[in-house]
């Protein structure tokens, strides 16, 4: 096993049946996408540059164009993008994240991808969500895409869950800061593919329960609770989450008091889910990761079993 599709509400997207005349139509040349990305990479000099960071992941060579159909704001400071991906062969895996090329802008993006593979397969879509921030490729997100802008995606990270049909039964226990919940997100939402594909064929992996643990200042920053409480009771043997506020100032909603603890995750909720059959994911600021990841080890975790992605 490697360690390494429900909708957004109210996100604005393009009718299902026009999305193969859509994907026609969008097309840029391949000298145009290679001129980008080369343009893009020779100008992104930041040290905290995405493609400074990434240097050394592995990315798939496919870099394709695709059209904004969607958007939304999932808070205050995040917003949320649907697109619609033009090359066939374009594919990832849950937990992945794109290079994402804007024409005009000459720094590269880096967007971890929240929704499912499936997705991708039946409606040819991806879906990001994006914090405000100074950086440009952030900024023009924020304050210049719009519907039917277009943009260039290539997929890399080696942060992803990907079981193969024959693979041994794993839990899941996914620890997330903030936006680090978009890739794990994505892994959730496969997850919960898989168990409806076993459910209805019979057959395919079969995985066993995810916890997920998702920490962020108050509840208007939680991004998805929707989603996620949805796929909690679709699947409440299988599905469960903590989700944690560490400067709430207003009163929570009886909806989602039930699953609220205010306070930060601590060292004991995720120790107790220790066991051989467990892979852990995790995604956040890096005194999130680094803590986790080396408490874990602390608990006699194995390496392999331990997943982890630093959002900066």
């Amino acid at each position: 096993m490697a360690c390494a599709a429900v909708m957004i509400p109210g996100l604005l997207r393009c009718s299902v049946g026009a999305i193969r005349t859509e994907a026609a139509s969008l097309r840029l040349t391949l000298s145009t996408l290679r001129h980008l990305t080369l343009t893009s990479i020779m100008k992104s000099k930041r040290k905290t540059d995405h493609m400074e960071r990434t240097a050394s992941v592995v990315r798939r060579e496919i870099v394709s164009a695709a059209k904004v159909c969607g958007a939304a704001s999932e808070s205050p400071s995040v917003k949320s993008l649907r697109l619609l991906v033009a090359d066939q062969d374009f594919s990832f895996k849950a937990g992945q994240w794109v290079d994402f090329f804007i024409p005009g802008v000459s720094v590269v993006g880096g967007f971890s991808i929240c929704s499912s593979p499936r997705l991708l397969e039946q409606e040819r879509m991806i879906e990001l969500a994006v914090k405000y921030t100074n950086h440009p490729p952030a900024l023009w997100v924020h304050n210049t895409c719009t519907l039917d802008s277009e943009v260039a995606v290539r997929v890399g990270g080696e942060f992803f869950f990907d079981p193969q049909p024959a693979d041994a039964s794993r839990n899941l226990v996914l620890i997330a800061g903030g936006v680090g919940i978009n890739p794990l997100l994505s892994i959730l939402r496969h997850a919960a593919d898989l168990l409806r594909e076993r459910a209805n064929k019979r057959s395919g992996y079969e995985i066993g329960t995810i916890k997920l643990f998702y920490s962020a200042k108050n509840t208007s920053e939680l991004l998805f609770k929707k989603n996620i409480l949805d796929l909690v009771n679709e699947f409440p043997e299988k599905i469960a989450c903590s989700l944690h506020v560490t400067k709430q100032t207003t009163q929570i909603g009886a909806e989602l008091k039930p699953y609220i603890t205010e306070g930060r995750i601590t060292e004991k909720e995720i120790r107790d889910h220790i066991s051989k059959e467990t892979l852990f994911y995790i995604c956040g600021p890096p005194p999130m990761t680094d803590f986790f990841s080396k408490q874990l080890e602390n608990h006699h975790v194995s390496k392999e079993h331990i997943c982890f992605e630093k959002w900066w």
